[in-house]
């Protein structure tokens, strides 16, 4: 691994200038003589092709010392003015002045470093890149080595691979840059800069004009900080809003959940509301058939009843719902006046008393809200019997009406059919017999009659064929035949005519035939009336509402409310949105007004 070449870094450090002896003076003078062998800037192609890193410099040659000062009686301590213009002007020699050129000491050292540098052997690589590394350091070097020479007196080091990086950077970069100890050359900022001395009267002073690069990157410093004023300005502003809109409301809602309210003990329960499938009362399976859920207008009307004002007076009046509510005990937000109307109790029973209704599994849940846990149960237990009082009470009355009509129904077949049985028995009981009867038998007779009335007719007509026919055969034939049709006479006047007042057999069977006709249609309604009052009775029992708990009310042992977690965070969300809220909408006022 190859090392880099480091030059000797030279510092001046300012004295007061002395007479020098001839001596001396001829050592000034052999140092300000030219170099014998001096090596120019590109005269040396080889050299300046050649690696400097691979190349060893040569070492500086030690200067002479300078000579010994002549030793001076100390003079008295002027006054400070004094003082300072004394030390502003150069000492005044104790002997007259010499004639001739006579070099400063500056000058001496400055031939003397470029020499050094001449015989260090650098390139003329290394030459040019010393003199863009001293124009961008704002220097105005006179050659290659006086540029060598003016970046080592201000602790610079041309050769270093960094500096070499900086020619190429862009002009944004500039602010990474920092002034140079003289004020004008500008070096990197993460750079060690060490303490330079400078000449009294030197003409490389710190210029007052500021660069159009500083100038900028002040003003850029300036815009940043402005900036940087504003914006902890407006964090400060936004700081003081939410605290005064949401930390401080946030602090109070938690303060009041965590150490202000009353815990509160909830009471859980769960029933349902089914409704009998079961036929009536005769029949053998109507008490064993299985029962379904109500349809959902039970079950709300049952929700809507316990969440109703009239269930809320009713736990008043049975449980004191009112002073319970009204307690010393119970914190100043929840609690209620001893003299609060039905409207603000009511409204502490809404909060209190929970009832949801789930239609797709049927069951209503409850939860009853009180400062005691047995009170809480109380209430519960007590609501649960006001739901099934008022679920027992909605198809009473439907019920009831659907038995009364079949009921009127049945009582009037029965009194119709209970006449015409009686019309029946009193017909036969003054007909003394029974007319289809009498009638059956008087049609028999005539029957048999007819009979032999042709029997002798025929008889008559064969007498009667004869030429000479035997008389006392004719006339007893005639005779019969006369006596056959007047019996078949009086037979049929006993069925249609009627003697002594009373009906005619006929007309004794038409009115017998109609009573009971009227008797069966009267069985025939009362068969009706009683298979309506059946179905009735059954549809009665099919319309019956059972009030079933699921789950029953239990004290609870620990307080259920408040939740001063959940409910603080809630309080934090709502009144950040709140603020959001107002100032999305002030910032839209404020864009439309300035638009």
């Amino acid at each position: 691994m190859t090392m880099k070449p480091k030059a000797r870094k030279f510092r001046i450090k300012r004295g007061t200038p002395i007479m020098s002896s001839p001596a001396a003076n001829g050592g000034a003078a052999a140092a300000r003589a030219p170099d014998p062998d001096p090596i120019p800037q590109d005269s040396n192609p080889a050299a300046a092709s050649e690696n400097p890193t691979t190349r060893r410099p040569r070492p500086a040659p030690v200067p002479d010392s300078p000579p010994a000062r002549e030793t001076r009686a100390p003079a008295p301590s002027p006054a400070p003015a004094e003082a300072e213009s004394e030390a502003e002007r150069p000492p005044q020699p104790d002997h007259p002045a010499r004639d001739g050129e006579v070099s400063s000491p500056a000058q001496v050292s400055g031939e003397q470093d470029l020499d050094a540098i001449r015989r260090e052997g650098l390139t003329g690589r290394q030459l040019r890149m010393a003199r863009r590394v001293a124009q961008k350091n704002g220097l105005a070097p006179t050659s290659d080595f006086d540029a060598v020479r003016l970046l080592r007196a201000k602790g610079i080091d041309p050769f270093q691979r960094a500096n070499m990086l900086e020619l190429v950077v862009p002009q944004n970069d500039a602010a990474a840059t920092q002034p140079g100890a003289d004020g004008n050359a500008a070096v990197p900022a993460n750079r060690v800069q060490l303490p330079q001395t400078m000449p009294l009267g030197s003409p490389g002073l710190p210029s007052t004009e500021v660069s159009p690069a500083e100038r900028r990157q002040r003003e850029i410093s300036d815009i940043q900080r402005d900036i940087s004023r504003r914006r902890r300005k407006k964090l400060g502003l936004l700081l003081i809003r939410l605290a005064f809109f949401v930390f401080i409301p946030t602090f109070s809602v938690g303060y009041y959940f965590y150490n202000v309210a009353t815990p509160m003990y909830a009471t859980n329960s769960q029933f349902l509301i089914i409704q009998s499938e079961g036929g009536g009362g005769t029949s053998p399976f109507g008490n064993i058939l299985p029962t379904q859920f109500a349809n959902s207008a039970d079950s709300i009307a049952t929700q809507a009843y316990l969440q109703s004002k009239d269930a809320m007076l009713r736990l008043d009046t049975d449980r004191g719902f009112k002073s319970h509510f009204s307690d010393d005990g119970v914190d100043a937000i929840q609690r209620l006046d001893t003299d609060a109307t039905n409207e603000d109790a009511y409204k502490v029973y809404k909060k209190n008393v929970k009832i949801g209704y789930d239609p797709t599994e049927g069951v209503i849940r409850m939860e009853v809200i009180a400062p005691d846990p047995q009170t809480s149960e109380d209430f519960s237990r007590s609501l649960l019997e006001y739901a099934e009082e008022r679920v027992n009470d909605l198809s009473k009355q439907k019920r009831e009406d659907g038995m009364r009509d079949a009921r009127e129904g049945f009582e009037t077949a029965q009194a119709n059919r209970r006449a015409a049985q009686e019309a029946l028995i009193k017909l036969q009981v003054e007909n003394g017999v029974d007319p289809e009867a009498e009638i059956a038998a008087i049609r028999g007779q005539i029957s048999t009659y007819e009979g032999l009335l042709i029997e002798k007719e025929l008889e008559l007509a064969a007498l009667l064929d004869n030429a000479r026919p035997n008389r006392a055969k004719v006339d007893g034939t005639q005779g019969d035949v006369r006596r056959l049709n007047a019996q078949l006479d009086r037979l049929r006047d006993k069925m249609t005519s009627a003697t002594a007042g009373d009906n005619s057999l006929a007309q004794q069977a038409v009115t017998m035939q109609l009573a009971q006709a009227d008797l069966a249609a009267a069985d025939m309604l009362l068969q009706s009336a009683q298979t309506a009052m059946e179905q009735a009775r059954t549809e009665a029992g099919r319309q019956v509402r059972y009030l079933t708990v699921a789950v029953e009310p239990v004290a609870p042992q620990e307080a259920t409310y408040p939740r001063a977690f959940e409910n603080t965070i809630l309080a934090f969300l709502v009144f950040a949105g709140i603020y959001l809220m107002l100032s999305l909408t002030a910032s839209i006022l404020r864009e439309q007004v300035t638009s």
